[in-house]
């Protein structure tokens, strides 16, 4: 009986709890991107955590970048993997930014996480070259290094990367799963059971997702444009198959926050944690 008990307030603590502020890639819209100052600045601003893009250097080492060329964001020209980690942390990651901001070089995965121990971090894979092996060789290298297996979960848009990943790691459900069932459900109202079997369901994807759906007809097909959002029978669905856990993206107003909290959702990521400090007050 007793354990009957503290299991229902677990639920009912969570049915209740806000949603964690998660800022993306350190709060991309308050501070250079995927950077030191970028990531201080959103735990002043009282994100709980980090979503952090990571690429591999020419050495192997997990860096923090996300466009697919440095001229995006820096001054050199080419893709991360063609400079080894000290090439990268000379960058200064913030060339472009509106404002002159120290410290914001390119830096190590390892760097951040030891630098914020205790703090909890989404690890997303967006390296276009890298091979997807070496990628979670190194991942689970530095991970351990740092005591991380604990307060961190990898993401990625490449299913690749996801599958490749040492068993040791925490990992999202892929996108392109979570994507299908979410499509399902707004579409066809049908629920469907996960691909395979996990300790833990997570699931990351944003709160409106904007697709083509595609329908076959005798003569032909036909496209047309639909948006999928998560409601309340596309959160029972997601729960209802294990221990279901749902970070809803792209939430940068106050509406959609609301909206997400009403829905019970585990975690939003915001580009701006400046701005969601309003929204708690």
């Amino acid at each position: 009986m007793k354990k009957m008990i503290i299991a229902s307030l677990l639920i009912a603590t969570h049915a209740w709890a806000d949603p964690q502020i998660i800022a993306h890639r350190g709060g991309t819209a308050d501070a250079p991107e995927n950077t030191l100052p970028a990531i201080a600045l959103a735990l002043e601003n009282h994100a709980q955590a980090i979503w952090i893009t990571v690429q591999l250097s020419r050495d192997g080492v997990p860096v923090l970048y996300r466009p697919s060329d440095l001229s995006a964001l820096t001054t050199a020209q080419g893709k991360v993997s063609r400079y080894t980690q000290a090439e990268l942390a000379t960058f200064n990651a913030g060339a472009k930014w509106k404002e002159n901001v120290a410290g914001a070089t390119i830096p190590t995965l390892k760097a951040v996480l030891e630098r914020w121990p205790e703090t909890p971090f989404y690890i997303d894979i967006k390296s276009p070259d890298a091979d997807s092996a070496e990628m979670g060789k190194q991942l689970l290298t530095v991970l351990k290094e740092t005591n991380s297996l604990k307060r961190v979960r990898v993401y990625s848009t490449e299913d690749r990367y996801l599958d490749a990943l040492p068993v040791e790691i925490p990992r999202f459900v892929s996108r392109s799963e979570t994507r299908t069932r979410l499509a399902n459900i707004s579409l066809n109202h049908v629920c469907q059971t996960p691909a395979k079997k996990m300790e833990a369901y997570w699931y990351g994807l944003e709160l409106n997702r904007k697709v083509e759906v595609v329908e076959k007809f005798t003569l032909g097909e036909g496209v047309s444009p639909a948006t999928l959002t998560w409601d309340k029978e596309a959160m029972d669905c997601f729960r209802s198959q294990g221990n279901g856990h749902i970070i809803l993206l792209g939430v940068n107003s106050a509406e959609d926050y609301q909206k997400a909290k009403a829905l019970g959702a585990d975690g939003v990521m915001v580009d701006s944690p400046a701005q969601a400090r309003e929204w708690l007050k």
